[in-house]
């Protein structure tokens, strides 16, 4: 049942990853229940148009948004689009006066998919795509959450989310990397939910049960894993990427506040029977 609660005018979700998939059912279920969303994306002018029909959602539920069209792991965009954060959420909202970043969401999907050995050694992981997928789909977490709470703009009651995966810790081929980031990534989870409770801060993975979007049909062999999912999840289905962001709006709920440090499983139950 869905609760009537709905978040003040001038309070604003701040979603990395928010023209498709989690980021833009997220963006959606949240704007819906009265924030307004600043998204971040990298997107090409193919699929621009992936970030022009989620806002054009989000204004058609009489919120505001506001999308950055930026690579998130850049820290100089990053340090630009925190200062237009401020700027625009200083200028407070209906009611007057400064909101705040009520819930902050980690979903970006941007990793090298190559195994660590190969028999044509160019086709490997390399130091520099490590690196790069650790640095984007991990490690900016930290950071972002470390600006926003320095500038003052995530306080008590604010929510901090990060997608995982069940990668965090199992293995699947040419996903050594990105298993490698979900596995940091909850570690980041843990310690910015310790770090940041003095603060009334609360933070969480969401592990979502293996779902249809873009970004799963780029990992090679994500057909099987699919197929097993539907027959072992014991409702015979996939996880959605609506499911995962009504879950998300529930837990940024005031009285959810207690729940921090967790990776939460969002799956119907896949885990249990797989």
């Amino acid at each position: 049942m869905r609760t009537n609660f709905s978040f003040p005018d001038n309070d604003w979700a701040l979603i990395l990853g928010a023209s498709s998939g989690f980021g833009a059912a997220t963006a959606r279920e949240l704007s819906s229940r009265g924030l307004n969303v600043f998204g971040v994306h990298l997107d090409r002018k193919s699929t621009m148009h992936f970030a022009e029909e989620t806002i054009a959602d989000i204004e058609a539920n009489g919120r505001q948004a506001i999308y950055f069209n930026i690579n998130a792991a850049d820290a100089e965009k990053r340090a630009a689009a925190i200062t237009t954060i401020k700027e625009t959420i200083g200028e407070g909202g209906k009611d007057g006066g400064n909101g705040m970043i009520r819930v902050f969401l980690h979903s970006i999907a941007f990793a090298t998919l190559r195994p660590y050995f190969s028999e044509e050694p160019q086709q490997a992981m390399s130091q520099r795509q490590m690196e790069m997928t650790l640095d984007v789909m991990a490690h900016s977490l930290v950071y972002w959450v470390q600006e926003l709470v320095a500038a003052g703009l995530m306080r008590r009651h604010s929510r901090v989310f990060a997608m995982t995966s069940l990668g965090g810790d199992r293995v699947w081929k040419t996903y050594g990397a990105t298993s490698a980031a979900k596995a940091a990534l909850e570690s980041h989870i843990r310690q910015l939910a310790l770090e940041l409770a003095p603060h009334g801060i609360a933070a969480n993975s969401i592990r979502a049960g293996v779902t249809d979007t873009a970004a799963a049909r780029k990992i090679p062999g994500i057909e099987a894993m699919m197929d097993w999912a539907a027959r072992a999840n014991p409702y015979n289905r996939l996880t959605t990427t609506d499911d995962v962001a009504r879950a998300i709006a529930a837990l940024s709920l005031p009285e959810a506040g207690w729940i921090t440090g967790n990776v939460i499983g969002v799956d119907g139950g896949e885990q249990i029977a797989g």
